[in-house]
């Protein structure tokens, strides 16, 4: 499992929880010594425009300073999308988050829709066709939800427990990619009080079986919310290790 980061994303760009100092570095500080790092690149704006209508765009430039580590968010989830589609699984440790980002709207610290535009930048190129997107945030990502309403190759699920969890990949076998939008706020020490860190592992452990099975291993995550910097880094990791479990 590759990790898709770059410096930028320590910047503290708001005020909002998820642009918190320390946020990011509790993450990378837990998986530097494990995990291979790749470095992110920016989006282009024509990538942007794959989800994006061009006045969400022109608002969100409003914020120079937010508009360019958005920029690296988008092209982060991008990278990892890339390096799936080449059978290398791979976390974007991003943000802004993007799960609440639609085609011309944005709130809940999110802005540009990542895991949406990656999906695009591949969709787009006729390498994949069919994507189940699975949401483990603790809230609904409407913006992905709203975004893919009309596109009947691109499933959404947003995850209620691990039953349901499985529930769904036992009917959505007809894919070519899972993507996952992988939130960790619905932790019993963060906002949720829900899921044990081991739940993490079992996550990505059905998700990756599923993808292996029948995707051709072609995965991806990129990361949304997730706020106790106690913990947050080792629900990231235990994740990543439910992803490389039975490889």
């Amino acid at each position: 499992m590759k990790v898709v980061y770059h410096d930028i994303f320590r910047v503290v760009y708001d005020y909002d929880p998820a642009a918190a100092k320390g946020r990011i570095e509790s993450i990378v500080d837990e998986l530097r010594d494990d995990y291979e790092f790749i470095e992110a690149g920016p989006a282009q704006e024509a990538d942007l425009l794959l989800v994006h209508q061009p006045g969400h765009i022109e608002y969100v430039k409003g914020n120079d300073m937010l508009y360019q580590v958005a920029l690296f968010a988008a092209g982060g989830a991008i990278k990892a999308a890339e390096l799936a589609d080449r059978g290398e699984p791979a976390f974007a440790l991003v943000r802004p988050p993007g799960h609440h980002a639609g085609s011309n709207s944005c709130w809940g610290f999110c802005w540009f829709n990542n895991l949406a535009i990656a999906v695009e930048k591949l969709r787009r190129k006729g390498v994949v066709k069919k994507v189940l997107i699975v949401d483990i945030d603790l809230h609904f990502g409407d913006g992905t939800d709203n975004i893919y309403e009309d596109t009947p190759e691109v499933s959404y699920y947003h995850l209620y427990g691990l039953d349901g969890l499985r529930q769904c990949l036992s009917v959505k076998t007809d894919c070519d990619l899972v993507a996952v939008s992988a939130g960790f706020d619905m932790h019993m020490k963060d906002w949720g009080f829900i899921l044990k860190t081991k739940d993490y592992t079992t996550i990505g452990k059905l998700i990756a079986d599923h993808a292996r099975k029948f995707c051709g291993g072609k995965f991806f995550a990129v990361l949304e919310g997730g706020y106790n910097h106690q913990v947050l880094g080792k629900n990231v990791k235990a994740l990543l290790e439910g992803f490389d479990a039975g490889r």
